[in-house]
């Protein structure tokens, strides 16, 4: 009795914090990107200048230019991306409330062998089939769960997209910039913030995707010291032969 007790009060305890994170939304991977892609490429395009024995100004003005192109560009990527998404989308929902309208019996028989399919006996498949197609926009709904995999009401967003690829991609970028722009003449200062930066990026995405903190943290700060260690060699190497 104590078990079965024990067992209903997780069920309850379940049921009522049972939440889930928000998988579909148009923010989190663009803003997620943008940040690790603003990091990288400006940490890694500032490396590269700096390899070639340039001066303060030089490598401060390549930064800026590389967080403001690399904003833009990812702004507009993603905008372009997700709205064609969504316009693809949008139109296989046309085609499916096209067919809704003009055979209604079909799409039913259809909706109620797809229940049958996943094991509901036929009967029972059938009049559930029945009752969801009374609402035309419920049944459009249904449909496009079953048959496209979509939530004709939690589509992303272009602008959302654009916008928090934008602000993260700026953000992510700005961090190596930091240093030079508060005095600092060496490049020391802006690869160890730009790599704790990566760490902490990829510490606060594993809270997000429920994934080991420091594995994820240390994978990304791995990543991006990479780069950053491969362009100063090649900014290096390019600088010597021109010089």
């Amino acid at each position: 009795m104590a078990i079965i007790e024990t067992e209903a009060t997780l069920h309850e305890a379940h049921r009522d914090n049972h939440t889930h994170r928000d998988v579909n939304g148009g923010w989190l991977r663009p803003a997620v990107f943008g940040a690790m892609d603003g990091l990288v490429s400006n940490l890694a395009l500032m490396t590269g200048v700096a390899g070639g024995a340039v001066g303060q100004q030089t490598i401060v003005i390549t930064g800026l230019a590389g967080l403001a192109a690399g904003a833009f560009s990812m702004a507009a990527g993603e905008y372009t991306s997700v709205a064609s998404q969504r316009e693809l989308v949008e139109a296989e929902l046309d085609v499916e409330r096209r067919e809704l309208r003009k055979h209604p019996e079909g799409e039913e028989e259809e909706l109620a062998a797809l229940y049958e399919a996943r094991g509901v006996e036929p009967a029972l498949a059938r009049e559930v089939a029945r009752q969801l197609s009374r609402d035309p926009e419920q049944a459009l709904e249904i449909h496009a769960r079953e048959e496209l995999g979509i939530d004709p009401g939690d589509l992303p967003s272009p602008g959302v997209a654009a916008v928090s690829s934008f602000g993260s991609f700026a953000l992510g970028a700005l961090l190596p910039l930091l240093p030079y722009l508060l005095g600092s003449h060496a490049l020391w200062p802006a690869v160890l913030l730009a790599l704790a930066g990566l760490f902490g990026c990829g510490a606060v995405v594993a809270r997000v995707t429920a994934r080991s903190w420091w594995y994820s943290g240390l994978r990304q700060l791995v990543l991006g010291g990479a780069a950053a260690g491969v362009t100063y060699a090649l900014g290096s190497l390019f600088g010597t032969a021109v010089g």
